[in-house]
């Protein structure tokens, strides 16, 4: 069955199954578009008005989306009531960076709530980084209690995460090697965890809420205190590999006569587009993306231009390779690197004018995150919710300000 696809109950089907798919194309459509009319969602659906009231209301039931009256100014008869994602019900996002670990709370409908910065400035063992979520989530855990209806928990590790279950296979920056993150937070916290590639994540949130809405072939770039991922959408599916590890741009060739990089290999993209030089640059020790790219824009400096072209060199090789390869509609820069092309985006344009395939440049858009540091708290976040949208009605129907605890096993634990 397509993913979108609605089904009519009919002789001989599974009512059931039949349900509990409408009951989540219903919530995805929801999530995605901020909300829709009742009229809407059964225009786009196809199911009969009856059916669509049922399905919302079992929904608004289970405390995953509320009806709201809309403005009826300027309208023609009654207008149909607008059904929104439950901002209450929401999901935990974890971002471990070499210099913080980034702790936010995003509701359904991808708005980030809250978002806290826990400086690492000697960086953290996986351990001590489960540790310091533990910590900052148990203090949250009133408020998260008394007001919201937490799903679970979704890493966005800098790194390469075994699809399965969750085990940072290698994060070279942070110097984690085979780590089972998923579960150790899990365990901590008593949450559901589920751990992805942060740059694959982003990827996902940008194609879902930003500026590749709506596109099918995109390829994002992410660029980090961690050093540079990526994430492929081809023909609107997410391209993660056999077991979750593609989109790994920042150890592409791209200086042969370049150092060795922390993977081993010589002249990798995140050798020579890097974080840290810029910082150093503008005067800065530790900033989040948004201190840093006021910094780079405000400066007059001959060195920081300098050094901003010379790293946009770099980066047009790599966009170069991408786009010959895959072919997109749209590149999507964020982090330091949607940064670098607002100093210069005429320099990179140009860079990648000469380089690339005409025929494979032709149509192609660059362009920074329209989600802006909000970008993995929320990519991250979608990986909490993908149980609840996949099967709305395994969620139960607990009260906001109860929290859900699934074991590894899929079995709930009552709220606490």
């Amino acid at each position: 069955m397509a993913v979108g696809e609605v089904t009519q109950t009919g002789i001989g089907s599974n009512s059931d199954h039949v349900r509990r798919h409408n009951l989540s194309v219903i919530l995805g459509l929801a999530h995605r578009t901020g909300g829709l009319s009742r009229a809407q969602l059964t225009k786009q659906t196809g199911l009969n008005r009856s059916t669509v009231a049922a399905l919302v209301a079992e929904l608004v039931g289970r405390q995953l989306v509320v009806e709201m009256e809309p403005d009826s100014s300027g309208q023609v008869g009654r207008p149909s009531p607008m059904v929104r994602p439950n901002p209450g019900a929401v999901g935990l996002a974890v971002n471990p960076e070499v210099d913080a670990i980034t702790i936010g709370v995003v509701g359904l409908g991808g708005k980030v709530l809250k978002r806290i910065r826990y400086p690492t400035p000697n960086g953290a063992s996986a351990t001590e980084a489960v540790t310091i979520c533990a910590a900052v989530i148990e203090g949250m855990r009133s408020e998260l209690d008394a007001g919201y209806r937490t799903v679970g928990i979704g890493v966005a590790v800098p790194g390469l995460v075994r699809e399965q279950d969750g085990l940072v296979r290698l994060a070279p920056h942070l110097g984690w090697v085979d780590e089972p993150l998923a579960r150790m937070l899990t365990d901590a916290t008593g949450y559901p965890v589920v751990a992805a590639n942060d740059a694959s994540l982003g990827a996902l949130a940008e194609s879902t809420f930003g500026a590749g809405r709506d596109v099918t072939d995109l390829i994002y770039l992410n660029g980090g205190a961690s050093g540079i991922g990526g994430g492929v959408i081809s023909g609107g599916v997410s391209l993660v590999g056999i077991a979750g590890y593609a989109g790994e741009f920042g150890h592409t060739l791209v200086n042969s006569a370049g150092v060795i990089c922390s993977c081993g290999a010589l002249g990798c993209l995140e050798t020579e587009v890097a974080r840290a030089p810029l910082l150093k640059l503008v005067g800065l020790t530790d900033a989040d993306g948004d201190e840093l790219e006021l910094a780079l824009t405000a400066s007059r400096s001959p060195a920081v231009l300098a050094e901003v072209e010379r790293q946009l060199d770099y980066l047009a090789v790599a966009l170069r390779n991408a786009i010959n390869v895959f072919n997109p509609r749209l590149v999507v820069l964020g982090g330091f690197l949607g940064s670098l092309y607002a100093v210069a985006p005429a320099y990179l344009d140009q860079k990648l004018a000469h380089q690339t395939l005409h025929a494979a440049r032709e149509g192609v858009t660059i362009s920074r995150t329209q989600l802006g540091s909000d970008l993995l708290m929320i990519g991250a976040a979608e990986l909490a919710f993908e149980s609840i949208l996949s099967d709305p009605a395994s969620s139960g129907s607990a009260r906001l300000g109860g929290h859900l605890r699934t074991h590894p096993t899929g079995r709930l634990r009552g709220a606490h």
